[in-house]
């Protein structure tokens, strides 16, 4: 059964991002990524800090000292990933305000196009093992580690879309790269279930692992993002999809405990 839920979650976040990007056009997925990238920024430092670095420090087979140094070996560790273009994150499209030099997002498609796709795949495999470990921990955890991936990954694999299309890529073509990228997360759940399972004193390092993914994420890639100068209505919706994201966290954190117990 613990299998059918890594399998389901990773599945489901490719697909809903795919399902997105085919149903809405351009011009809207480029109104919509922004309040999304400002929702996701709060699901991930929400479940990151309220809920999955608690569960980790909890457990009683790994010593705190360890547990920060996992921590810090982990950011560290994303930020020389992505240093070196295997840990991508794209949530803009051409005209979007971020002052990108004119034809941008056509040189970041086409040269580097698939260093792109190879990169989120990457990042997608790295997911569905945080995913697997999350649920072989504890189901309840699974889920809200999931909602915060799937959370993060719809912005991320519609910027992706976004910029495939602006590289003149198809609209099927983009797509299917998109589906193709998706599907590395439930190969990462795959591996994550049969290799990572049996070792179960690990988990701690690997949820807190997982929690440093998240927390480099929402501060490196999506905060400064946020931090443009807007007009005082955006500031406002920007403030409430991010609130949004951390009472989606703390509903599903509440929800586990009164389950749980």
């Amino acid at each position: 059964m613990t299998l059918l839920y890594i399998l389901g979650a990773t599945f489901i976040g490719g697909l809903l991002s795919v399902i997105i990007a085919a149903s809405l056009t351009v011009a809207l997925l480029g109104r919509i990524v922004k309040h999304l990238v400002s929702l996701s920024t709060g699901v991930l430092l929400g479940t990151a800090l309220l809920n999955i670095l608690p569960e980790a420090f909890e457990s009683h087979d790994a010593a705190p000292q360890g547990l920060f140094v996992t921590l810090l070996c982990g950011l560290l560790f994303f930020f020389l990933l992505e240093k070196a273009e295997l840990y991508r994150h794209n949530h803009h499209h051409e005209g979007d305000g971020h002052h990108h030099h004119h034809h941008f997002d056509e040189e970041q498609a086409g040269r580097g196009g698939f260093s792109v796709l190879v990169g989120d795949s990457i990042h997608n495999f790295c997911d569905g093992i945080i995913i697997a470990a999350a649920f072989l921990a504890d189901p309840r955890l699974g889920l809200a580690t999931s909602v915060a991936i799937i959370a993060h990954e719809i912005p991320q694999e519609v910027g992706d879309y976004i910029v495939l299309l602006n590289a003149g890529f198809s609209r099927a073509k983009a797509l299917l790269f998109n589906a193709i990228s998706g599907f590395a997360a439930v190969l990462g759940g795959l591996v994550g279930y049969f290799i990572v399972g049996p070792w179960e004193a690990l988990f701690p390092y690997l949820l807190v692992a997982a929690s440093s993914s998240f927390i480099y994420v929402a501060v490196a890639d999506l905060i400064p993002q946020l931090q443009r100068r807007l007009p005082l209505r955006e500031t406002v919706l920007q403030l409430a999809w991010l609130g949004a994201g951390l009472a989606l966290v703390v509903g599903v954190v509440l929800a586990g405990a009164g389950h749980h117990h």
